[in-house]
């Protein structure tokens, strides 16, 4: 069956539309673009249209390849004292020359809607009240969804960013998932992704995930977004190993869709988190 995170975000895009419209919120979020990456300017579009369409109002700040670190340190800290700004999402990657651990943590955790900062990620590891980076909780969001109990179940985790690999990892764990992380350096991936009854793969490795691999009824989550010839496909080989899943997210109309949700979900959160 498919995780469809297309159809899901759109549910709860039009969930979160009518909240913010009945309770007549004003919600704003800075978006911070350094430079022309491609990609990056795909993702800012599909956040801005995602915005718009709940009624939230982003403000794009593109800027020149060629700004000084110092200069991105100033917007930042104009931005955290900006009580209109009720979030900030700094898109990443930066160009090479910045320091991106330094420029997320000048973020205000208050308004770090990716979650990134390390504030927020050690209060995730605190078991604390805080904003999930998106990819993760929507993942979570995503198997809530269809009803997916992962308390007992053996999961495997392909993958150990602080982006994705290791929040996920520890929003499993809290559900009483018994969670096993793979990287590159792991020896055999198979001997664990076998016996898995859950399977996270985030590694950005095309078709990494093999049948071979899996066992029936697996669950599948491919977080992955590879361009090949033309194509995004993910992490995961989709037109075998779906053959042998009892659930799998499809590339794209997968995760992707639910990221977003999630980092809107994380405006509204955020402001209710001010009005409380």
């Amino acid at each position: 069956m498919l995780l469809d995170g297309l159809l899901i975000s759109k549910k709860r895009n039009e969930e979160l539309k009518t909240k913010i419209k009945n309770e007549n919120l004003k919600l704003k979020t800075s978006i911070i673009l350094v430079g022309e990456d491609p990609a990056s300017l795909v993702y800012v579009k599909g956040k801005i249209k995602a915005s718009k369409e709940v009624g939230i109002e982003t403000e794009l700040i593109n800027l020149s390849n060629n700004i000084k670190e110092s200069e991105l340190e100033l917007l930042i800290k104009r931005l955290n004292n900006d009580s209109s700004v009720n979030g900030i999402l700094l898109q990443l990657p930066l160009p090479k020359g910045f320091n991106e651990k330094k420029m997320i943590n000048l973020i205000d955790p208050n308004k770090d809607i990716d979650g990134f900062t390390t504030i927020n990620q050690g209060k995730l590891f605190q078991k604390l009240d805080c904003i999930n980076a998106a990819t993760p909780q929507g993942i979570i969001n995503l198997i809530d969804e269809y009803k997916i109990d992962v308390s007992g179940m053996n999961v495997v985790v392909i993958g150990r960013s602080q982006i994705v690999g290791l929040p996920i990892a520890k929003l499993l764990l809290d559900r009483n998932a018994s969670v096993t992380i793979c990287h590159s350096k792991t020896k055999d991936i198979k001997l664990y992704t076998k016996e898995a009854d859950l399977v996270v793969v985030a590694v950005g490795i095309a078709k990494l995930l093999k049948e071979d691999m899996v066992k029936d009824g697996v669950i599948v989550i491919d977080v992955g977004i590879n361009r090949i010839d033309g194509k995004l496909i993910g992490d995961v080989d989709f037109e075998n190993v779906s053959k042998k899943a009892s659930y799998i997210t499809p590339v794209p109309r997968g995760v992707g869709p639910m990221t977003i949700n999630a980092l809107l979900e994380n405006v509204y959160k955020i402001s209710k988190m001010e009005r409380d």
